[in-house]
């Protein structure tokens, strides 16, 4: 790996003293549920978990954090999907009444600016997975009222009414209810979130769409051809929609020898009884079997760098922010092991002659800008419509 030049780092951790990163998704909450089933007193995050999770207080802080979109994700597969979403959240709202000196609740553009002028983290969710409304737009409208304030359309799996990028496709992109769930969120002011699923599904989304979208945590498609990466007939959308593609470290969706080696050690894991997503203390004794069998290829800062020099070259620099995907991988890049990574992707792209105007917009900017827009179109279309009651049978037969 190479070392960022310390006067490179210097100039990365000063840009994010005034700039800090918005990071679009990071798992925290359901690493908490797996580890410790939300015993906040076992995984105390004011203290440095470097053993257990990539998120704590003081890494965030040095890693120049001053937004997060906390993930309240549950898997697709979880019986009573919306109770366990319900449980994520309070545990964001359990840690926030925990760190109010470091976290503050943040629901619009204006609060992220106030809680940076205080030097404090806006904590901001977001739902990872359509499966977490079960069908239902009345839940999505709990799920605002509770702070939620984007959703990724599908996980990993299909929805009812959206095609994911990692499942066969079953309704070619959105159906008419998927579609009315775009246009709600937009009346609600929840940003449509277009990671995880199929490219038809972000065709069609963009298509329906009011509001800006965003990527939460997605690379490039053209750099690393990973189903999970966005295609540039979509990047070369997002000026048009004003929305924005939020990089992700997950070392299988930027580096395409990684992605060769994942599928093997999905696969062995499947093998020994395990999901493949699963990150419990026995699954992981399986995978580093594995992977001193079979060592593993090392994405770095620079492999991230790639993906954003390509995505700035396709969408422009107004449309890009960072989705690290922090406790939601197993692995992760090297110089970006943890939350306290973010300034060596910085002095990376320094070092490739990316400006300090360049590099804010990228940081907080972009983010800030995209969730008060969708704010802004929410209050045209509250005053315009009412709120919608559409079912699932109803539109779809």
């Amino acid at each position: 790996m190479t070392t960022p030049a310390s006067a490179s780092l210097d100039a990365a951790r000063a840009l994010l003293r005034e700039f800090p990163v918005v990071d679009g998704h990071n798992d925290l909450p359901w690493a908490l549920r797996e580890q410790v089933r939300y015993d906040l007193d076992a995984r105390d995050i004011a203290g440095d978990r470097r053993a257990q999770l990539h998120t704590d207080i003081p890494r965030l802080r040095a890693g120049g954090v001053g937004a997060q979109f906390w993930s309240v994700y549950v898997r697709s597969d979880l019986p009573g999907a919306v109770t366990a979403t319900l449980e994520q959240i309070d545990c964001v709202r359990q840690l926030l009444d925990r760190h109010p000196e470091a976290l503050r609740a943040a629901h619009t553009a204006t609060d992220m600016e106030a809680a940076r002028a205080e030097g404090r983290i806006a904590s901001l969710m977001g739902a990872e997975g359509g499966h977490s409304i079960d069908n239902s737009l009345g839940t999505l409208r709990g799920l605002y009222a509770l702070g939620v304030r984007y959703m990724t359309l599908t996980h990993n799996d299909n929805v009812a009414w959206a095609d994911s990028a990692t499942d066969e496709p079953r309704v070619g992109g959105l159906s008419a209810f998927g579609r009315e769930v775009v246009r709600e969120m937009n009346r609600l002011g929840m940003l449509v979130d277009l990671s995880h699923v199929a490219p038809d599904t972000m065709r069609a989304a963009l298509d329906t769409t009011s509001a800006p979208v965003i990527f939460s945590h997605s690379s490039a498609r053209a750099v690393c051809d990973h189903p999970r990466n966005i295609p540039d007939d979509v990047l070369e959308r997002l000026p048009g929609n004003g929305g924005v593609a939020m990089v992700t470290f997950v070392p299988k969706f930027v580096l395409q020898a990684a992605v060769d080696w994942t599928a093997a050690a999905d696969e062995n894991l499947r093998a020994h009884g395990f999901h493949h997503l699963e990150t419990n203390d026995e699954a992981m004794k399986v995978h580093r079997a594995f992977e001193e069998a079979h060592p593993r290829p090392v994405a770095t800062a620079a492999t991230v760098a790639d993906h954003l020099d390509h995505m700035r070259e396709v969408a422009g620099v107004d449309h890009l922010g960072i989705g690290g995907d922090y406790d939601g991988t197993a692995f992760t890049p090297a110089g970006l092991d943890d939350v306290s990574g973010y300034p060596n992707l910085i002095a990376e792209l320094l070092d490739r002659g990316w400006s300090r105007a360049d590099l804010a917009k990228l940081t907080w900017q972009n983010a800030v800008r995209v969730l008060g827009a969708a704010e802004d179109v929410a209050r045209a279309e509250q005053a315009a419509r009412p709120p919608s009651n559409a079912t699932l049978e109803q539109l779809d037969g």
